[in-house]
């Protein structure tokens, strides 16, 4: 491969960035001039948008030396790459993190949580001691499942009793300062008003670790043997989370959610923590929250997650869908080889016997538990328009009736599909109907729905991608969506 093949992966995470216009979004931690370099000399984009392309010979080169400050790892040479082979953990258990480091030298881990904490986005929590790093054995290939579940275990973190339940993010560097990410969960069986469930089994189908141009596989891509990126038809039908996040090591999605992170968490709402996988394995009982909130891109469900979201809402508890395209694709999780459950994910699509695994294609479309469902792709951002401005959502936004929201309509949409069933509902509304074009220049509209079941429980869903990233997305806050979200999540909790 070309030197230019190689280059289009290092930054990591591209292949699906015209489907999310908000991808990783910053992390917080790189505020100020700290900025990451390639070996090329390239800066390396942490605002992933729908115009990302690979470097081109027009894209500034900066000079990139050994102290020109933290370089980001990748895929081809490996780095620091690592993932945790345990999947969310409660104060007092232990998170192992499996790494590889390539040249062998010593590394370091900052800990950090995502929250508000005056602006900054997250807070260090914890550094490791100064660790040997070595080079782990190249990752398995079965089919087009790719697994690094032979990797030697690095560090085990015990998390103290003390530490606060959240979404947390353990940041590697080399000694010579190439960085990596590794996500994990903080979660704990304490009562809380309101659930959040960060995406994991959707962030792994998306991943397409290694992104080296010969052995990753996703649920939507893998490699030929000249290094071309390949469809779904040619993609993974089961892959690992026994593996690195592609490129930097976030996954694709994860911007969504830690925009709402921070913008619920400064204005005191009361949250737990849990991840998809939770919800499949009946480690978490939604029924004892107020409000289940799935606060990012939520497209990959297993039955047993979809059950107990019914199960919550029909015992009064609400539901929150803040982005599009939610509940699409019936998945199944399967044990390692090892026998650690739930650390396989399998989606056969379009292959292979048996039945289709879209949701609405088993008569069980999303609609039914959502009140809308997935309509479109949006190639560029268009505006939400404001219908029933004098429901309570939209109580002291200032929005009108027809009044335009500008780019809140991004990414991917929802609307109501009148052939589909709907819920059965005490109350429903549609709070936006905005019209835009497709990619085939055809006119469609998404939709913003609530509706109220016969518990009593509100479900919302917001129909974009936009709406989390409007909350606290430097660039992207809107006061009108940041108030509307406070009403729902005020009356789903009760405050006066």
């Amino acid at each position: 491969m070309g030197s230019e093949q190689i280059r289009r992966w290092e930054s990591g995470a591209l292949a699906h960035a015209v489907t999310d216009p908000f991808g990783q979004g910053p992390v917080p931690w790189l505020r100020g001039n700290v900025t990451y370099f390639d070996d090329t000399g390239q800066v390396v984009p942490w605002y992933v948008d729908g115009q990302a392309h690979p470097p081109t010979a027009d894209t500034p080169r900066v000079p990139a030396p050994r102290s020109a400050g933290p370089r980001s790892a990748d895929d081809v040479h490996r780095q620091i790459k690592g993932f945790t082979s345990t999947g969310a953990v409660a104060p007092g258990e232990a998170v192992d993190f499996h790494i590889t480091v390539d040249p062998p030298q010593e590394f370091g881990v900052d800990v950090y949580r995502i929250g508000h904490y005056g602006g900054d986005g997250a807070a260090k929590i914890t550094t490791s001691p100064r660790l040997s790093g070595i080079v782990q054995p190249p990752p398995l290939l079965a089919d087009r499942t790719v697994s690094c579940h032979h990797w030697w275990l690095s560090w085990r973190l015990q998390i103290p009793s003390y530490w606060s339940i959240g979404a947390y993010v353990a940041v590697l560097t080399t000694a010579d300062g190439y960085r990596s990410h590794i996500p994990f969960t903080v979660r704990d069986n304490h009562p809380a008003d309101l659930l959040l469930l960060l995406p994991d089994v959707t962030w792994q189908a998306y991943n397409l670790y290694p992104e080296d141009g010969r052995t990753g596989a996703s649920l939507y891509h893998a490699w030929d043997e000249d290094g071309r990126l390949l469809g779904e038809a040619d993609a993974a039908t089961t892959v690992s989370f026994d593996r690195p996040y592609a490129g930097a090591g976030l996954p694709l999605h994860v911007g969504h959610a830690y925009d709402f992170i921070r913008w619920a968490e400064r204005y005191g709402y009361d949250l737990a923590y849990a991840d998809a996988r939770d919800l499949h394995a009946g480690h978490v009982d939604p029924t004892r929250y107020r409000g289940l909130v799935f606060p990012g891109h939520d497209e990959y469900w297993s039955t047993n997650m979809r059950r107990t979201t019914e199960l919550a809402r029909e015992n009064g508890t609400s539901l929150v869908f803040l982005s599009a395209n939610s509940l699409y694709w019936q998945v199944e999780l399967a044990p390692s080889p090892s026998g650690v459950p739930d650390r396989l994910l399998t989606c056969r699509k379009r292959k292979g016997p048996g039945r289709p695994v879209l949701w609405r294609e088993i008569d069980r479309p999303e609609q039914e538990l959502i009140g809308i469902q997935y309509a479109g792709h949006v190639p560029e951002p268009h505006p939400l328009i404001v219908r029933n401005a004098d429901h309570w959502l939209w109580e002291a936004t200032g929005a009108h009736e027809g009044e335009e929201i500008p780019g809140l309509v991004a990414g991917e949409a929802d609307r109501y599909f009148p052939r589909a069933p709907l819920p059965e509902h005490e109350e429903r509304v549609l709070l936006a109907h905005s019209p835009y074009t497709d990619r085939e220049g055809v006119v469609r509209h998404q939709e913003t729905s609530l509706y109220r079941a016969p518990s009593g429980a509100l479900v919302f869903a917001s129909g974009t991608f936009a709406w989390s990233p409007a909350l606290d997305r430097p660039g992207h806050v809107d006061a009108r969506v940041q108030r509307a979200t406070a009403n729902l999540l005020d009356r789903i909790c009760k405050r006066d």
